[in-house]
Protein backbone atom coordinates (compact mmCIF):
# COMPACT_ATOMS: atom_id res chain seq x y z
CA UNK A 1 0.00 0.00 0.00
CA UNK A 2 1.33 3.52 -0.81
CA UNK A 3 0.59 6.93 0.35
CA UNK A 4 0.93 10.48 -1.23
CA UNK A 5 -0.21 14.10 -0.81
CA UNK A 6 -2.65 15.85 -3.11
CA UNK A 7 -2.96 19.67 -2.17
CA UNK A 8 -6.28 21.16 -3.33
CA UNK A 9 -4.75 24.47 -4.09
CA UNK A 10 -6.84 27.84 -3.74
CA UNK A 11 -8.27 28.00 -7.24
CA UNK A 12 -9.50 24.49 -6.46
CA UNK A 13 -11.41 25.53 -2.96
CA UNK A 14 -12.74 28.74 -4.54
CA UNK A 15 -14.15 27.09 -7.44
CA UNK A 16 -16.33 24.92 -4.65
CA UNK A 17 -14.48 21.79 -6.10
CA UNK A 18 -13.21 20.12 -3.57
CA UNK A 19 -16.09 17.06 -3.72
CA UNK A 20 -15.07 16.56 -7.22
CA UNK A 21 -11.71 16.46 -7.21
CA UNK A 22 -11.99 14.22 -4.49
CA UNK A 23 -14.76 11.56 -5.78
CA UNK A 24 -12.48 11.14 -8.66
CA UNK A 25 -9.69 9.63 -6.41
CA UNK A 26 -12.43 7.60 -4.96
CA UNK A 27 -14.02 6.61 -8.21
CA UNK A 28 -10.40 5.21 -9.20
CA UNK A 29 -10.00 3.05 -5.92
CA UNK A 30 -7.75 5.34 -3.53
CA UNK A 31 -8.55 6.00 0.15
CA UNK A 32 -8.56 8.97 1.77
CA UNK A 33 -5.94 8.26 4.93
CA UNK A 34 -6.62 11.94 6.19
CA UNK A 35 -7.34 15.57 4.78
CA UNK A 36 -7.38 19.10 6.68
CA UNK A 37 -8.46 22.78 5.52
CA UNK A 38 -5.61 25.19 6.45
CA UNK A 39 -4.23 28.67 5.64
CA UNK A 40 -0.14 27.76 5.49
CA UNK A 41 2.09 30.71 5.91
CA UNK A 42 4.42 31.81 3.52
CA UNK A 43 7.36 29.79 5.07
CA UNK A 44 5.66 26.56 5.30
CA UNK A 45 4.66 27.09 1.73
CA UNK A 46 8.14 28.15 0.77
CA UNK A 47 9.31 24.57 2.80
CA UNK A 48 7.18 22.60 0.84
CA UNK A 49 8.19 23.76 -2.44
CA UNK A 50 11.89 23.84 -1.42
CA UNK A 51 12.89 22.07 -3.94
CA UNK A 52 11.68 24.61 -6.83
CA UNK A 53 13.41 27.39 -4.83
CA UNK A 54 15.82 28.13 -8.01
CA UNK A 55 13.25 27.84 -10.89
CA UNK A 56 11.56 31.00 -11.65
CA UNK A 57 8.40 30.56 -10.53
CA UNK A 58 9.11 29.91 -7.26
CA UNK A 59 8.09 33.29 -6.10
CA UNK A 60 4.91 33.13 -8.35
CA UNK A 61 3.55 29.65 -6.60
CA UNK A 62 4.11 30.61 -2.92
CA UNK A 63 2.48 33.94 -3.26
CA UNK A 64 -0.83 32.26 -4.64
CA UNK A 65 -0.64 29.35 -1.97
CA UNK A 66 0.20 30.91 0.82
CA UNK A 67 -2.47 32.88 3.63
CA UNK A 68 -5.08 31.48 1.34
CA UNK A 69 -7.13 28.01 2.04
CA UNK A 70 -5.42 25.32 1.07
CA UNK A 71 -7.33 21.78 1.30
CA UNK A 72 -4.32 18.63 1.73
CA UNK A 73 -4.87 15.21 1.62
CA UNK A 74 -2.76 12.40 2.33
CA UNK A 75 -4.29 9.18 -0.40
CA UNK A 76 -3.51 5.62 -0.27
CA UNK A 77 -3.44 2.65 -2.56
CA UNK A 78 -1.92 0.22 -4.84
CA UNK A 79 0.67 2.48 -7.18
CA UNK A 80 -0.65 5.80 -5.48
CA UNK A 81 1.76 8.04 -6.71
CA UNK A 82 1.66 7.18 -10.47
CA UNK A 83 -2.12 6.70 -10.04
CA UNK A 84 -2.90 10.28 -8.48
CA UNK A 85 -1.06 11.97 -11.34
CA UNK A 86 -2.42 10.12 -14.07
CA UNK A 87 -6.02 11.40 -12.44
CA UNK A 88 -4.47 14.90 -12.02
CA UNK A 89 -3.16 15.07 -15.81
CA UNK A 90 -1.06 17.47 -17.40
CA UNK A 91 0.18 20.62 -14.97
CA UNK A 92 -1.16 22.84 -17.78
CA UNK A 93 -4.65 22.58 -17.49
CA UNK A 94 -5.32 23.75 -21.41
CA UNK A 95 -2.95 20.55 -22.42
CA UNK A 96 -4.00 17.94 -20.23
CA UNK A 97 -6.32 15.26 -21.50
CA UNK A 98 -9.90 15.11 -21.09
CA UNK A 99 -10.78 12.82 -18.47
CA UNK A 100 -8.32 14.12 -16.00
CA UNK A 101 -9.01 16.43 -12.77
CA UNK A 102 -7.29 19.80 -14.73
CA UNK A 103 -8.45 18.19 -18.49
CA UNK A 104 -11.81 18.96 -17.40
CA UNK A 105 -12.33 20.91 -14.77
CA UNK A 106 -9.17 23.64 -15.32
CA UNK A 107 -9.86 26.86 -17.02
CA UNK A 108 -6.26 28.61 -17.22
CA UNK A 109 -3.17 27.63 -19.62
CA UNK A 110 1.06 28.28 -18.95
CA UNK A 111 0.98 31.35 -21.73
CA UNK A 112 -1.64 32.97 -19.74
CA UNK A 113 -0.44 32.91 -15.96
CA UNK A 114 3.30 33.43 -17.74
CA UNK A 115 1.18 37.19 -19.13
CA UNK A 116 -0.24 38.00 -15.77
CA UNK A 117 3.10 37.14 -14.62
CA UNK A 118 1.21 34.39 -11.65
CA UNK A 119 1.18 30.85 -10.98
CA UNK A 120 -0.77 28.96 -12.90
CA UNK A 121 -4.20 27.63 -11.18
CA UNK A 122 -3.72 24.17 -12.26
CA UNK A 123 -6.14 22.87 -9.22
CA UNK A 124 -4.50 20.64 -6.97
CA UNK A 125 -0.75 19.28 -6.59
CA UNK A 126 0.54 15.83 -6.84
CA UNK A 127 3.57 14.38 -4.95
CA UNK A 128 5.82 13.25 -8.19
CA UNK A 129 7.76 10.13 -6.83
CA UNK A 130 7.11 7.98 -3.68
CA UNK A 131 10.33 9.68 -1.68
CA UNK A 132 8.67 13.14 -2.43
CA UNK A 133 5.41 11.70 -1.45
CA UNK A 134 6.58 10.42 2.07
CA UNK A 135 8.41 14.06 2.57
CA UNK A 136 5.64 16.28 2.05
CA UNK A 137 3.33 13.63 3.98
CA UNK A 138 5.63 14.25 6.93
CA UNK A 139 5.52 17.83 6.31
CA UNK A 140 1.41 18.39 6.27
CA UNK A 141 0.38 15.44 8.71
CA UNK A 142 2.03 13.71 11.67
CA UNK A 143 2.13 9.80 11.55
CA UNK A 144 -0.69 9.52 14.13
CA UNK A 145 -3.23 11.27 12.52
CA UNK A 146 -2.62 8.86 9.30
CA UNK A 147 -5.66 5.97 9.67
CA UNK A 148 -5.03 3.19 8.96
Amino acid sequence: MERTLVLIKPDGVERNLIGEIIKRFEENGLKVANLRMVIPSREFVQAHYAVHKDKPFFNVLVDYLAEKRVVAIVLEGEDAVSRVRKIVGATDPSKAEKGTIRGDLGNDSKEKADAERRSIYNLVHASGTREEAEEEIKLWFEESEILE
